[in-house]
């Protein structure tokens, strides 16, 4: 059973995050003594939760905990049979990634305010806290070895480094370790501060994320609204996400419709009034809509109170009992990915096997859709609510006096301000300025910098120009049968034998032998002769390097027909050249191609067809430390045909 659970956890969506609250210095007794506690604390959680997080618009699923105790484990079994009683819970947070925050921030709060308490919190990106800290974590930190070493205790950070390089931890390590020795897992005050950063400002914050205005609704959804404000983050997230079927639904508007409407305060997050402002929605006529003209001073409530009502009326018409899961999108969805898992393991449709596994995740889908407030479940509440819920219609229709609209010219931002975010999240970075005086072989240099700089299997990192570790290319022409052997260790000495049992690689070593072999070149004139200390020269000296015949007379087939190709075109032309160079006086009429200064060239053009967007030329030339100056590429480009 418990790997049939772990199958249908696995079947979420990823916009979650799942915290763990242990209590280490608390002994259990038996599984009584288990629940006793759990609620206990649970209750001392709620307190600070409901202190902390007055007013605050979850965009879908809210902070809630539920005990774990050891009977529960029997259902849901840890990867290293490590269980712990502790107090669980799991939160989708949809488009809202300030959710997700706000979640940490109260972490942090219920550790600080309640002591002996050690959370740890996760998402579908794993130990998330550390990438938001990743510019200061210790060098042995990665996504392999931080398992199970991340924990929030009394306030704080802690990580716990690890004493050998591939050695893990368990869960009960961990708690035992930080709650005994805090001072040696609490992390460096750069990491604290990434943190504390991102979190700072609640709850007061809290406020500042909100927005509100008046809506001219159907007076159903206006009393719904003063019943249950929290309801308008799943009606505009169902209205966001409409599909043709549920455009049907709004062109009958059973439950709310728009002949008997009022004006509401309705607040909303930042984040749903975009959403909701920004998606595109032309009412049908037929239904009753009758909106004012664009130019309106009305229009604004008019076109997001449709918007709103008709996405009351889809998650109404998506309401089924809890029960009920054969006409639920979702659960068909569910069903489909747990079959591409493998979770029925081939079994014959409607055998006993089968059946027995399609009720365990029916079960399982119902206790975590009503958990989750799903569609239907929430469509299920607001019927019930259109039945039940008592409200004076001609109340709302009194001319109350409505306070001004909030300003939402936050939907819009400058490039200057968007840049002063950026340099305030991420440091001022010093550019070289790019302009109609720059040198092309200074730009060269640094492109063949930013290409030649080797980078790791994890990923690229852009060279510094004081980069002291850069890779060195080991010495050339050695022989193969020379008793000098080459060892790919920087730590091994050439005339030291090897250990049969280990094999030593230095991948810098590597890395720039690979490189010299890429960097081969076949002449394409056999009358221009190689300098002696040329790269080819190594290769030269090398006995044992022994290209074929064949291939070489290939190569150099394909070279002279495309030479006789391109000299039928026109593209040589296209070429920035040398004025004069002395090393090729006794050469007819001839000036060699400019390299630097085509490159440079052609950087700039690539910059220019961009038109102020993103593309691959800023991308390259940002981390690079080139600031190109508003309205200077073309100079650039037009100096350099000059």
């Amino acid at each position: 059973m418990a790997n049939s659970l772990n199958f249908l956890q696995s079947a979420r969506e990823d916009d979650f995050i799942e915290y763990f609250l242990y209590l280490p210095l608390v002994s259990f007794k038996d599984s009584k003594s288990e629940q006793s506690i759990l609620k206990s604390t649970l209750k001392q959680i709620q307190n600070v939760i409901q202190k902390n997080s007055q007013n605050y618009l979850w965009h879908r699923d809210g902070f809630k905990l539920t005990p774990r105790t050891s009977e529960d484990s029997l259902l849901s079994v840890d990867e290293q049979g490590d269980f712990r009683p502790h107090l669980y819970g799991i939160s989708h947070y949809g488009d809202n990634i300030e959710d997700e925050w706000f979640i940490v921030y109260l972490l942090f709060q219920i550790t600080k305010e309640i002591n002996g308490i050690v959370a740890r919190v996760v998402d579908a990106d794993g130990e998330f806290l550390l990438i938001e800290a990743a510019n200061y974590l210790p060098k042995w930190a990665n996504p392999d070895t931080c398992e199970n070493r991340v924990y929030i205790y009394q306030g704080s950070l802690h990580i716990i480094p690890p004493v050998k390089s591939d050695e893990s931890i368990s869960v009960h390590e961990a708690l035992v370790q930080i709650c005994k020795l805090p001072q040696s897992s609490y992390s460096s005050t750069n990491i604290q501060n990434s943190i504390l950063n991102r979190i700072k400002g609640y709850p007061e914050r809290i406020v500042e994320n909100l927005h509100s205005i008046t809506l001219y609704l159907p007076v159903g959804v206006a009393a719904i609204l003063n019943h249950k404000p929290s309801l308008v983050a799943p009606a505009v997230q169902a209205f966001c996400n409409r599909d043709l079927v549920d455009t049907k639904a709004c062109r009958a508007m059973k439950y709310f419709p728009p002949e008997s409407r009022v004006y509401s305060r309705t607040t909303f997050t930042k984040c749903l009034y975009a959403m909701l402002s920004h998606s595109k929605y032309v009412p049908d006529k037929r239904t009753g809509w009758n909106l004012p003209p664009l130019n309106n001073t009305q229009y604004k409530s008019h076109s997001l109170g449709v918007k709103l009502a008709c996405g009351f009326e889809i998650l109404v018409s998506q309401a089924k009992p809890s029960a009920d899961v054969e006409n639920d999108k979702g659960w068909h969805a569910y069903l489909k990915t747990l079959k591409e898992k493998d979770f029925f393991r081939d079994l014959l449709e409607h055998s006993r096997d089968y059946n027995d596994l399609l009720n365990k995740a029916k079960e399982y889908y119902i206790n975590y859709r009503d958990s989750m407030q799903s569609s239907p479940v929430i469509g299920q509440e607001i019927l019930e609510l259109t039945k039940n819920l008592d409200y004076n219609a001609d109340e709302f229709r009194k001319d109350h006096t409505r306070p001004d609209d909030d300003d939402d010219s936050w939907l819009d931002i400058a490039p200057k301000d968007l840049d002063e975010l950026l340099q305030s999240k991420y440091g001022e970075k010093e550019f070289v300025p790019l302009n109609g005086n720059t040198d092309a072989t200074n730009f060269t240099e640094k492109l063949t910098t930013f290409l030649d700089h080797v980078s790791d299997i994890q990923g690229a990192e852009f060279p510094e120009e004081t980069m002291e570790n850069s890779p060195v290319r080991p010495p050339r022409g050695i022989k193969r049968g020379s008793k000098n052997k080459v060892s790919f260790s920087s730590d091994t000495k050439l005339d030291e034998k090897p250990n049969s049992n280990k094999v030593n690689f230095d991948p810098a070593a590597f890395t720039c032998a690979l490189q010299n072999i890429l960097d081969f070149m076949i002449p394409d004139d056999d009358n221009w002769d190689l300098d002696s200390d040329s790269d080819m020269s190594a290769y030269g000296e090398d006995r044992e390097v022994n290209f074929e015949e064949d291939g070489k007379n290939k190569i150099k087939e394909y070279m002279e027909q495309m030479d006789r190709e391109l000299e039928k075109t026109t593209i040589g032309e296209s070429f920035q050249r040398v004025e004069k160079v002395e090393a090729f006086d006794d050469v007819e009429c001839f000036r060699p191609v400019d390299i630097d200064m085509n490159a440079l060239k052609n950087v700039l053009e690539s910059y220019q067809s961009q038109m102020g967007e993103a593309g691959p030329a800023s991308t390259m030339l940002g981390p690079m430390g080139i600031h190109l100056e508003p309205g200077t590429s073309r100079d650039v480009v037009k100096k350099s045909t000059l």
